[in-house]
């Protein structure tokens, strides 16, 4: 069976981000000895949030850091971690008919975070991972063409004396033109976690 241009350069940018990840996974294991044997997570969180027409997320995530100080100026620092995530989103115009239809979607995200190196305090964070859908999401005339996402965020917050984090993430999820369809998705989304 010959495959389309189109068809080759998605199974090959597909393989190019499989490729990333595994990089990435492999250089940041390797910094932290610790977290090579221990798959203990150091956080959990769970996140509710909208996007356009009514659209409803929640989800739930366990994280890994890299406890690692990059640029340290002033007792702050360059730092991260790794997110596993499943979600629920709860679409309400699915294919323009009115109808509700529910999506699973899982996703894997380094995430990188500056903020104080005791980790209390303010912080920004920025991430860019990978999500696959339960099925095509086809809401409010939006088509995201294929279950294969990019998710990509930046977030603000605080972390609590308790290891109480809260903070806002403005999240977007896209295919990167993979697909003909790409319509992407926003989302503003409340963040909850605690540190282990």
């Amino acid at each position: 069976m010959k495959r389309t241009f189109k068809e080759q350069l998605v199974r090959s940018l597909s393989k190019l981000a499989f490729i990333v990840l595994m990089a990435c996974l492999t250089f940041f294991s390797g910094q932290g000895v610790s977290h090579a044997v221990d798959l203990t997570p150091d956080s959990a969180s769970l996140e509710v949030g909208i996007g356009k027409k009514d659209l409803v997320v929640t989800r739930t995530a366990v994280q890994w850091d890299w406890n690692q100080h990059w640029f340290n100026l002033y007792g702050a620092s360059l730092d991260g971690y790794f997110d596993l995530n499943a979600a629920w989103w709860r679409a309400s115009d699915w294919r323009r008919n009115g109808e509700n239809k529910n999506l699973g979607v899982i996703g894997f995200t380094p995430v990188f975070r500056f903020m104080e190196i005791d980790k209390k305090g303010p912080y920004i964070e920025a991430g860019i991972g990978v999500s696959l859908f339960s099925t095509v999401y086809k809401n409010t005339g939006k088509n995201m063409g294929i279950l294969f996402q990019f998710a990509d965020h930046v977030g603000v917050g605080y972390v609590f004396d308790n290891d109480f984090d809260l903070g806002v993430r403005l999240q977007h999820y896209s295919n990167a033109s993979l697909s003909n369809h790409n319509s992407g998705e926003n989302l503003l989304l409340l963040r909850t976690a605690y540190r282990f």
